[in-house]
């Protein structure tokens, strides 16, 4: 089973809705709210749109956050998209500094550059080619994005994509089998579904699903 994890931070319905339409059977996708279902979960996609704090509050809320960890010592697959993504650091400084999932060295920052912030439209992401979930994408392709942070990531062996956006930084990591984007895949038709689909086909190969 694939499980969303719905934790009051938005966008779950378009996220569940493009796994449905790269043909995810609905018997093998579910929106979880508790930790009892992420320990029954093969494989999580933790999404969301706000702000870091009030993020990781509703995570330790619903006591998320220990499950959330141990699904990923356990080595099962996950997918932080957006703020799903940031969370994955070790610290986030919006609203005020906040401790995170603490699943990848880094904290997240606020873009200090002279271009508009939140950086927000559509963005050549600069892809790592040897990274089986951005098989059949080309090197430099178009993501949809809507974010005034960004982490500063101190792993470099699991950058996976960068995106230039006044500075170059780091949009995309793989550590493991766990995945995150700063971008929206759900929001970049073709090729975000592609990348959903390479996901999902990662998870079959590995019999996760």
């Amino acid at each position: 089973m694939i499980a969303i994890v719905d934790y009051n931070m938005g966008n779950i319905a378009s996220v569940y809705n493009a796994f449905v339409r790269i043909g995810v059977a609905s018997e093998k996708l579910k929106v979880i709210r508790t930790a009892q279902e992420i320990e029954q979960a093969s494989a999580l996609v933790l999404p969301g749109v706000g702000a870091f704090n009030d993020a990781m509050m509703h995570l330790r809320e619903q006591n998320l956050v220990h499950a959330i960890q141990r699904h990923v010592q356990q080595q099962k697959p996950l997918l932080g998209i957006c703020l799903g993504y940031q969370l994955l650091f070790e610290e986030g400084e919006e609203g005020n500094k906040t401790e995170g999932l603490g699943l990848v060295q880094g904290n997240v920052v606020r873009f200090s550059i002279d271009l508009p912030i939140p950086h927000i439209g559509w963005s050549t992401t600069i892809l790592r080619q040897n990274k089986e979930i951005f098989d059949s994408l080309p090197q430099n392709v178009y993501f949809y994005y809507d974010h005034a942070y960004y982490p500063e990531v101190k792993e470099s062996d699991v950058i996976a994509c960068e995106t230039e956006y006044g500075i170059r930084y780091v949009s995309g990591i793989q550590k493991g089998l766990t995945f995150g984007f700063q971008f929206h895949p759900e929001k970049s038709h073709t090729f975000g579904l592609r990348l959903l689909s390479n996901f999902v086909s990662i998870l079959s190969e590995r019999g996760f699903i």
